[in-house]
């Protein structure tokens, strides 16, 4: 029996380079996923060394306080009960900047977090007392100031501010109620000429002002119509002057803006007819 040797299938040309070239793509893969994950790592570490070290407030020196004339970093810490060393992502910019508005002397806050270099930045708008300002507490009375949106300033706040407040100006029965209605006269008052010297609210709630021109003016409640009543004064202001022919007035009564009502002194001839009766 005759035997025939069979030989392989030769490969086709360039088959063993293809494989080789395959190889080498995957081990290249390999490589560059390990770089990956090890610059990955590295960058991981660093991050959190940074966190935990880097952006970390050490003291005061890193509180920065923009704006404010009064208020100084150390009174920033201390009103916004900071602690050192703090953590800068730990901190939360609108809660500091609400606890800084309710124990400082600002009319605004704003708070920021910087990175490079960490420090936490606070800009602040000073408030400015207009005004000298009486209140009742449980205490008994007591002094300090108002700004021009009607806030309560301690006398401790107003330092510093107490020179520009109006030596000829006096808010008496200051409360927080009354706020809004005392921001409208204080702004008003410019309208006014600056002939309003008392600002006072009764136990009533009634509202009344001293002018300098016009006497005792009582505005009523602090409501809705409370603007309406301030412009008929400044309209009062302008026209009663000539009108009485300089008769002193003794008091205005503007609880209903569409009918003040005058109160003049008596005329020599009414006031004997008045002591005759």
């Amino acid at each position: 029996m005759e035997r025939v040797a069979l030989s392989a299938t030769p490969a086709p040309p360039g088959s063993e380079r293809r494989r080789q070239l395959r190889q080498q793509r995957r081990r290249e893969r390999l490589r560059n996923l390990w770089r990956f994950l090890v610059l990955l790592a590295l960058a991981g570490g660093l991050g959190y060394g940074l966190l935990r070290q880097g952006w970390v407030l050490t003291g005061p020196d890193q509180v920065e306080v923009v704006g404010s004339q009064q208020v100084g970093a150390d009174q920033v810490v201390q009103a916004a009960r900071l602690t050192f060393p703090q953590p800068l992502l730990n901190l939360h910019p609108k809660r500091i900047a609400e606890a800084l508005a309710s124990a400082l002397p600002v009319e605004q806050v704003q708070v920021s977090r910087l990175m490079a270099p960490p420090r936490l930045r606070v800009e602040l708008v000073d408030r400015q007392a207009v005004a000298r300002a009486q209140r009742r507490t449980t205490k008994g009375s007591e002094q300090g100031y108002v700004d021009r949106l009607g806030h309560w300033m301690s006398i401790h706040q107003g330092q510093g501010a107490a020179a520009k407040a109006s030596a000829g100006l006096l808010v008496l029965g200051w409360q927080p109620r009354y706020r809004p209605a005392l921001a409208l006269v204080l702004e008003q008052r410019e309208r006014l000429g600056g002939d309003i010297s008392q600002i006072r609210f009764q136990p009533d709630s009634s509202l009344w002002l001293q002018s300098k021109r016009l006497g005792k003016v009582r505005l009523g409640p602090p409501d809705g119509q409370l603007e309406r009543r301030l412009e008929v004064l400044e309209h009062l202001q302008q026209e009663l002057p000539e009108r009485v022919k300089g008769r002193q007035l003794q008091s205005i009564d503007l609880s209903d803006p569409e009918q003040p009502e005058l109160g003049l002194p008596l005329t020599p001839k009414r006031a004997a007819a008045t002591n005759a009766s």
